[in-house]
């Protein structure tokens, strides 16, 4: 399972000049926050774990900015500092931290952001299993300032200087899937871009996949002063707010039990698209099988990590999961009341926008029963009533996506 990702914090980003004479890139503010921070929420609401920052120029920053993190605490991030002691590239730096690497890991870079399913990678392990490698790429218009790449049959054939003629290139999007076999490649001082990567390309081992998502790199003045604008603004996305019984599974009354769910034809697929397509994805479910006795809370949460880890396998993800365990009939005492988090009441979903940075109006609910589509239009949302069948076709032809 991948949940290990290492962020390159070491460059001197010297083309950003006194901004950068005394501060990491990474640490630099966009908005009213360290770009850092837009970093760990990706890999938090996608479900990474162990993230491992690669340090060098003014470590100690970097160090400080782990300690009583409040996006690790959000979503229980496990952060740690590999420091760099001299310049060794960024092979050297991520060859540095090889003692703590996971069999499978992402390695992102700490001064860019590509809006994408940070999950896809996931996906190269089954279905290239010959890739020692695998890198994001993005089409970009008027490319002058960065390599350009060569695909051919989902694999890297060759890397290029940049070109200041061109009018579109494939480039780098700085997120890059490593199995642990590339530290048979790296030495103490190399470069990725510059010397590991392309010779892996003549093995062809190094794949691919493309990407449409926004994208900055804040590397230079004018693309530093145009992500205080556009990173917030981008952070804001639409969601899709899912009911669980009749829309990802079989409502077979009352499923509790990882042995009684079924998954609904098209659900993994469904919930893969709207991730590739950038929502936010919720799952909003009335679990009354808790006030009546059969079975627990803590059934619901195992049975919810069983769904995340499935999805997971399929490069799919939710962001966020709430269930409500009340209902005025129900046997156990402690359960029994008619809480406005129980649909057709909206508190879930506005406890999840309150949460959550939504845009409500660009935002949709799916769910079976008519109880979900009042829940969802009180909130503000479009409602789709799903009834039955496949669901990845259903979205599509409600043009979710």
């Amino acid at each position: 399972m991948l949940t290990q990702a290492m962020i390159l914090c070491g460059g001197l980003g010297t083309r950003l000049g006194s901004l950068t004479a005394a501060t990491p890139k990474p640490l630099l503010k966009v908005g009213s926050r360290p770009f850092l921070d837009v970093l760990l929420f990706e890999l938090g609401r996608h479900g990474f774990k162990d993230v491992v920052l690669l340090a060098s120029f003014q470590a100690d920053q970097v160090a400080d900015y782990v300690r009583d993190n409040p996006v690790a605490k959000r979503f229980g991030l496990k952060l740690s500092v590999v420091v760099e002691r001299e310049p060794a590239g960024t092979g050297g730096g991520l060859y540095n931290a090889r003692h703590i690497a996971a069999e499978n890991f992402l390695l992102i870079n700490g001064d860019s952001w590509i809006d994408m399913n940070l999950l896809v990678a996931a996906t190269i392990a089954s279905t290239k299993p010959e890739a020692i490698a695998s890198l994001a790429l993005r089409h970009l218009e008027n490319p002058n300032r960065y390599g350009t790449v060569l695909v051919e049959n989902g694999r890297i054939i060759s890397f290029a200087e940049r070109s200041p003629n061109a009018k579109q290139a494939l480039i780098s999007a700085g997120v890059y899937f490593f199995r642990h076999e590339i530290f048979s490649q790296l030495s103490e001082k190399c470069s990725l871009e510059a010397d590991i990567l392309p010779a892996l390309c003549q093995t062809h081992t190094v794949a691919a996949t493309i990407h449409s998502g926004f994208f900055i790199d804040i590397g230079i003045p004018t693309s530093y002063e145009f992500a205080q604008r556009q990173v917030p603004l981008q952070m804001c996305r639409p969601a899709v707010f899912l009911d669980r019984d009749g829309v990802l599974n079989f409502d077979d009354g009352y499923v509790g039990q990882v042995e009684r769910f079924r998954w609904m034809p098209g659900a993994k697929e469904a919930v893969r698209a709207l991730n590739d397509a950038g929502y936010f994805v919720f799952l909003v479910t009335n679990q009354a099988g808790v006030a009546h006795g059969y079975y627990s809370e803590a059934a619901v949460a195992e049975l919810h990590g069983w769904m995340q880890e499935e999805l997971r396998k399929h490069g799919a993800h939710l962001d966020d999961i709430r269930y409500c365990p009340f209902h005025p009939q129900g046997r156990i005492d402690a359960y029994r009341s008619n809480s406005n988090w129980r649909k057709p009441a909206s508190g879930m979903i506005l406890d999840l926008c309150k949460s959550w940075n939504v845009d409500v109006p660009k935002s949709h609910i799916i769910g079976d029963k008519l109880s979900d589509v009042e829940a969802g239009r009180g909130a503000g949302l479009k409602a789709h009533l799903f009834k039955g069948g496949d669901l990845w076709k259903f979205i599509r032809e409600a043009k979710i996506i």
